[in-house]
Order: structure tokens, then C-alpha cells, then sequence
């Protein structure tokens, strides 16, 4: 799993990082991270993929959460004994945090006389 988390998150990091950085042209002297290299990569899928160039990142965008989600959820699946576990401790401990704070708002007992 964390192979697999690792071969998903470096080539999602990468996009992310390099489309920051040209969509903003912080090239910083690369070509590569320049607004021009960015406008040229759009410009590309969009005669491909017969759409306007402009209507790409918002897709891309869309499919990276939807493709975190998928992810999140296989992990979760993996690690489902150990998250029902957290639960079910988590829900424990707050129902005894109740029973103190009741007993804590009833005081203590008066004296008998």
C-alpha cells in the first residue's frame, strides 16, 4: 500500500507543483514552468481531446479529487478493523466523559444533620 501511495502521489504532486508554477509563470528561468510551456501543453490536449484549452484544469482538477476519494476509500477498506477499533474507543470515552459530567453537575451531598 504505501508503494502504492507513493506511485499516486509523486506523478499528482508533480502536476500540481508544475501547473502552479506556469499557470502563475514563476519559471524562475526554465522554459519547462513558463506560462508559454503552459499555454503550448493545454493547447495540445485541447486539439486532441476537441475541447477548448481553457476548460482542461477544471476537468483535471475534478478527476484528482475523485481519484483521492478512490484512494482514501481503498485504504480505508485495508484498514477497516483498526478505524472500527478507533471508533468504537472514540465512542467509549465519550460516553464516559457523560457519566462524569453528570455526576459532577449533581455535587456533592449535603451533610446530615
Amino acid at each position: 500500500m504505501r508503494y502504492f501511495l507513493l506511485f499516486w502521489l509523486f506523478p499528482v504532486g508533480f502536476l500540481v507543483g508544475w501547473y502552479v508554477l506556469s499557470v502563475n509563470d514563476w519559471s524562475g528561468g526554465m522554459w519547462f514552468f513558463s506560462r508559454d510551456m503552459h499555454d503550448m501543453v493545454f493547447g495540445i490536449y485541447g486539439e486532441v481531446l476537441g475541447i477548448a484549452p481553457e476548460t482542461i484544469p477544471p476537468l483535471v482538477a475534478k478527476a484528482l479529487v475523485l481519484d483521492t476519494f478512490i484512494i482514501l476509500g481503498l485504504i480505508a477498506l485495508r484498514r477497516r478493523k483498526a478505524i472500527m477499533e478507533w471508533w468504537h474507543t472514540r465512542r467509549q470515552q465519550a460516553q464516559l466523559r457523560r457519566r462524569i459530567a453528570a455526576m459532577s453537575e449533581v455535587g456533592p451531598a449535603a451533610p446530615a444533620e
